[in-house]
């Protein structure tokens, strides 16, 4: 086979687009079904896109190309370090039948920043490599190569046989009668200050709403790959002459989303940034995200850009099926991601799920649960490597949907507000208190008998125990003015009290020993019974020996000394009485 090339070469953005046109014609007498196109292995990691078409006419007369399969091969007999591509043609070509071909091979990380640190002042400068000479395993008749630079300033190129430069342009060729893997290689060093931005992870997640909606949810982590800053930035400069002191900088980023979006909104993890700008038309919504910092070389962001679009402009009935018709990849301009992430999230109930991609993605399928979702919604995922702007074509998600379904969820809100309803009337109307004749309402009343006895038999120890005090103060009294009739008055009246007292006790003790809720606490009250007496006593005593030795007219420490041992006693038993007073309270 011999071939006629024409490959022009695009460095005007981050991502290196070449397309060459190629005029294959068979020289030998076997049919040949496919055409083989060769890249070297350091060039071939760098692929991102590589398609095939079919050309025929020119200008205006030219007609609809046709797509041809594109497959990695692996031919015998090959020089090694190559890697192969075939592409397939639906018709052989017989002995002198020619064809020809648009193949476009877009590559990322193909410029190298040089030097790989620059100051905020400097130009950022890149090196690009490639061969002047076509690499094919074919023989190549005549072949030219031009590469197009974003500007006229270029540092340095290589120069051979047949160099020309016009501009920012630079040309190579034509070269007649190459051999089969002719391999020439050059390099150019251009100025390129134009943003190397590079979305290291792209997370897109399409949530369908058969309500009328389709929400899109974009999660970037970006980065500047151009040429590392070095040194410090300085604000002032930077305004004062941005395109000087911040010319490969990352000002702006620009997100051609569909028409008719609506409901946008450009945030990171910080909140709302609110330096973003946006118009639109009847044709397209154009967003321009400004970063809360100019992003030089090496300098990373987060941020996460929403936005919803009609349902019927994506969403189409299409044989039993509903089919979303949406684009694959990232809607900001000449954006190079490394890996991005495209969720479709299907209203639950979705079921014989299929995916129709223009290339090929790895998928997967996973269940997200939402707000009363039983079973979950099915998600459907599309993860990519290397994704350039060219890949942002269209893709179909096919899936059957019962329209039913749609008010199974406003059905479970009205069943839960119903039944809600419904238990309040219940529990508004319906007697929840215990019957008066169950065992255990009898003894909550016996308990709540036991309760009120035993604080009836509280107050009257506390009236006892006020009754003592009153018999202290009266031998205080009688110490300080000497007055024996007033003290023996006094005693008399405080055992009239305890007494009176005393008779009422009675009543309460029996009701608590008939009672067998009181099982627990009337030993103590029996206790307290013995001990206040005892302690009543030992008073009384205290009282007549005292008010004995003041009418025998004995000293002051004549008195205390008859009392010493008594006074020792009443002090021991009082606080016993408190203690079981204090247990009993617990109780």
């Amino acid at each position: 086979m011999n071939e006629i090339h024409n490959t022009p070469i695009d460095l005007t953005t981050q991502a290196v687009g070449i397309t060459a046109t190629l005029k294959v014609e068979n020289a030998g007498s076997d049919l040949v079904s496919e055409v083989l196109l060769a890249f070297p292995d350091d060039q071939a990691k760098h692929l991102a896109y590589l398609t095939a078409t079919n050309n025929e006419g020119k200008g205006k007369a030219k007609s609809s190309s046709v797509s041809f399969p594109v497959d990695v091969v692996r031919p015998k007999g090959m020089p090694p370090s190559l890697t192969f591509y075939s592409v397939s043609l639906p018709k052989g070509l017989g002995k002198g039948d020619s064809l020809t071909l648009d193949v476009l091979a877009v590559f990322a990380h193909a410029l190298q920043p040089f030097p790989e640190r620059i100051s905020q002042a400097d130009i950022q400068l890149v090196v690009f490599y490639e061969t002047a000479h076509y690499l094919s395993p074919y023989a190549v008749k005549v072949q030219s190569l031009s590469v197009k630079l974003p500007d006229a300033r270029i540092e340095s190129f290589s120069k051979i046989e047949n160099t020309k430069i016009h501009g920012s342009e630079i040309k190579y060729g034509p070269y007649e009668n190459l051999p089969p893997f002719s391999y020439s290689p050059i390099a150019v060093h251009f100025e390129a200050n134009q943003p190397f931005a590079i979305a290291q992870q792209l997370i897109r997640e399409i949530e369908i709403s058969h309500w009328g909606n389709v929400q899109v949810t974009e999660h970037y982590n970006l980065v500047h790959e151009g040429a590392q800053s070095k040194g410090e930035f300085s604000r002032l400069d930077y305004q004062a002459r941005p395109h000087v002191r911040g010319a490969s900088a990352i000002r702006h980023l620009v997100a051609k989303l569909p028409p008719r979006a609506h409901s946008i909104y450009y945030r990171d993890e910080i909140g709302n940034i609110s330096t973003s700008k946006l118009w639109g038309d009847p044709k397209k919504t154009e967003l321009v995200i400004e970063p809360r910092y100019p992003m030089f070389g090496g300098w990373r962001t987060a941020f996460t850009i929403g936005y919803g679009l009609p349902l019927q402009d994506f969403l189409f009935h299409l044989e039993g099926k509903r089919c979303l018709n949406i684009s694959f990849g990232s809607p900001i301009n000449e954006l190079v991601v490394d890996t991005l992430i495209v969720k479709v999230v299907l209203p639950e109930g979705s079921t014989d799920i299929s995916v129709s991609a223009p290339f090929p993605v790895k998928q997967g399928q996973e269940t997200k649960f939402s707000h009363l979702d039983v079973v979950g919604r099915p998600v459907i995922v599309l993860e990519k490597t290397n994704v350039v702007p060219e890949h942002n074509q269209h893709f179909q998600v096919y899936y059957k949907f019962s329209s039913l379904s749609m008010f199974r969820e406003p059905l479970m809100l009205i069943s839960g507000f119903f039944f809600l309803f419904v238990a309040c009337i219940i529990y508004m109307h319906a007697d929840l208190s215990i019957s008066k004749s169950s065992p255990s309402y009898l003894a909550k009343l016996q308990w709540d008998e036991v309760q009120a006895g035993v604080q009836q038999v509280r107050n009257i120890f506390d009236r006892c125990l006020t009754a003592h005090d009153k018999l202290e103060a009266s031998l205080r009294d009688l110490s300080r003015t000497g007055d024996v009739q007033a003290c023996k008055a006094s005693w008399k009246a405080v055992d009239n009290l305890l007494k009176d007292l005393s008779k009422d006790l009675k009543p309460l003790l029996v009701s608590l020993q008939s009672s067998p809720q009181a099982a627990q606490i009337l030993p103590k009250v029996e206790e307290l019974i013995a001990k206040e007496r005892e302690l009543q006593e030992k008073l009384m005593v205290k009282h007549s020996t005292v008010v004995d030795s003041y009418e025998k007219k004995l000293s002051g420490r004549e008195i205390e000394n008859r009392v010493a041992l008594q006074q020792q006693k009443i002090t021991a038993l009082r606080q016993e009485v408190d203690d079981l007073l204090d247990f009993i309270d617990e109780i």
